[in-house]
C-alpha cells in the first residue's frame, strides 16, 4: 500500500474517552456480476488511527493486471487511486495476475477514517462499502468480463497488521482484576530461539473495554509488528487494553501498573522471550506509566521510548541509570516543560543527555539524518523536541492539546529510534 502524509488527531487530554462502537461488519456479500465471488474491505492504521483504504474483489478467473484502470470501479464517496490484480486479497506495490482485483482508495477521503476523535469522544466505524464494476475487465485467458450495474457489498474485513494480534485476558492472582491484552507472536516463532518483547501502553484517550482499541488508535503498537519491522527486528509485541487510566497527573499509578509488570514476567515464562531484551514504550499516559515502571522496577526493561509524557521530577532520580529515547513537542504545554525538568534532574545525577530539536515536517530521509546525528553522540539518554509549529497541519492551532497527540503521530514513524531501542541490552 502506498504511504500517505500523516494525519493529526484532536487531543483527548488526561481524561478517558467515551468509546462508541458501531455494529460489526456484515458476514456476507450482495450483488455483483456472476463472475464475482466476493468483496473484502481492507483497513490500515496511520498515525492518527485506522482508515478504510482498499477493497479486494475476488473473481472466478485470473485477471490480467495490465488491462486494469482506475475507471473500472466506482464506490460512492470514495476516490479510487490504484487498481491492479493480485493472487491474494492484500495490497501490493506491483500488480500480479490473479483472481483478486485490489481497488485502492484515498485515505484522504472524508469517509476513510474509522477511528474518529471529537474532543473526548471516540467513534469507531465499520469498514463497509458497495463497489461497482463500471468498465469491462479482461482475464488472463483473454475473456472479457462485462461491466455490471449491480453493486457488490463488502462481506468481510482484512485489518492489516491489526488482525495479526491475538486477544487474551490476564487475571491478577492477588486481587482478581482482569486486564485484556493484545499479543503479536512472530509469524515464524521458534521456541528454540530467543526473542525480544516490546510493551506498548496507550494514552488515557484510548481507555476502553474493547480490546483492540489500542491497536487502531495509532501506530504505537502496530508499527513494531509490521512486516517491514519484523523482517529487521523480529519480536513479540504486547499491547494491553486498559479499562481505566493507569496513571494520573499527580504522578500516581493504579494497580494496573503492577498487573502489567506481572503480565510481562508471565509471558517470559510462556514463550521464548529474552529477559535482557524487554522494551517499553507509550504515549502520554502510556509514557508516564513507562516512567513509573522504570522507577519501581529498575531492572526490568533494557530501554524505554517515551513519547509526550511527564512525571514528578522529584521522583525520577533512578532513571539516570536507564537508556531512554524521549520525544516531545515544544508546543506541548505539559510534556515539554515536564521533560525539561526530568532531564535536568538526570543530568544532576550524572547522566549524559543528548538534546536535539527536530523539524516535525521532515521526510523519512530527513528524520534518518537527524537521528544519525543525535545517535552519534552515543548517549544513554536522548531528548528530542519537535520544533514548535512543525507538528500541526495548515490551519490547525498550535497549542498544547493538539501537539500532544501530534507528537506520537510522528514519533512512531521514525525507524532509527526503533532500531536504537532494539540495540540496547540489559
Amino acid at each position: 500500500m502506498h504511504s500517505r502524509r500523516d494525519f493529526l488527531a484532536t487531543s483527548l487530554g488526561a481524561g478517558a474517552a467515551v468509546l462508541i462502537v458501531s455494529s460489526g461488519s456484515t458476514a456476507y456479500a450482495e450483488g455483483g456480476s456472476g463472475h464475482v465471488k466476493g468483496a473484502t474491505a481492507i483497513t490500515q492504521v496511520f498515525g492518527d488511527g485506522q482508515r478504510f483504504t482498499a477493497v479486494a474483489m475476488e473473481y472466478d478467473q485470473d485477471i490480467d493486471s495490465s488491462k486494469l484502470s482506475t475507471s473500472a470501479y466506482k464506490i460512492d464517496g470514495r476516490t479510487v487511486t490504484r487498481v491492479y490484480a493480485n493472487t491474494a486479497a492484500v495490497p501490493a506495490e506491483h500488480g500480479t495476475n490473479g483472481r483478486y482485483v485490489i481497488v485502492e482508495l484515498s485515505p484522504d477521503d472524508a469517509e476513510a477514517p474509522l477511528y474518529i476523535l471529537n474532543k473526548r469522544t471516540v467513534t469507531r466505524k465499520e469498514a463497509k462499502a458497495s463497489i461497482t464494476q463500471a468498465d469491462p475487465i479482461v482475464t488472463t485467458s483473454g475473456e472479457t468480463l462485462a461491466a455490471s450495474a449491480d453493486a457488490m457489498v463488502t462481506g468481510s474485513v482484512n485489518n492489516l497488521i491489526v488482525d495479526d494480534f491475538q486477544q487474551f485476558e490476564y487475571k491478577d492472582p492477588k486481587g482478581g482484576d482482569i486486564l485484556n491484552y493484545n499479543l503479536f507472536i512472530p509469524h515464524n516463532y521458534d521456541k528454540t530461539k530467543s526473542y525480544p518483547l516490546v510493551l506498548f501502553m496507550h494514552d488515557a484517550g484510548a481507555t476502553s473495554t474493547v480490546a483492540d482499541t489500542t491497536l487502531v488508535q495509532g501506530l504505537g503498537a502496530v508499527v513494531w509488528a509490521s512486516p517491514e519491522d519484523q523482517a529487521k527486528r523480529e519480536a513479540f509485541v504486547l499491547a494491553p487494553q486498559y479499562a481505566a487510566p493507569i496513571v494520573d497527573d499527580n504522578s500516581e499509578a493504579t494497580n494496573y501498573l503492577d498487573m502489567t509488570v506481572d503480565l510481562v514476567n508471565l509471558l517470559t515464562t510462556q514463550y521464548s522471550i529474552d529477559t535482557g531484551r524487554l522494551y517499553t514504550t507509550g504515549q502520554s499516559g502510556g509514557a508516564m506509566t513507562s516512567i513509573a515502571i522504570d522507577i519501581k522496577y529498575p531492572d526490568l526493561f533494557a530501554a524505554s521510548f517515551l513519547v509526550a509524557g511527564q512525571w514528578d521530577p522529584t521522583k525520577v532520580q533512578p532513571l539516570a541509570q536507564d537508556k531512554l529515547w524521549i520525544v516531545v513537542s515544544q508546543g506541548d504545554l505539559k510534556a515539554y516543560p515536564g521533560q525539561n525538568a526530568i532531564t535536568a534532574v538526570l543530568e544532576e545525577e550524572g547522566a549524559k543527555v543528548s538534546r536535539a530539536v527536530w523539524d516535525g515536517r521532515s521526510t523519512p530521509q530527513g528524520f534518518a539524518a537527524a537521528f544519525a546525528q543525535t545517535a552519534a553522540e552515543k548517549s544513554p539518554i536522548n531528548y528530542v523536541a519537535l520544533q514548535k509549529g512543525t507538528v500541526v497541519l495548515p490551519g490547525q492551532a498550535d497549542d498544547g492539546g493538539s501537539n500532544h497527540v501530534n507528537t506520537w503521530r510522528i514519533a512512531y514513524t521514525i525507524d532509527g529510534i526503533r532500531d536504537w531501542i532494539f540495540q540496547q541490552r540489559k
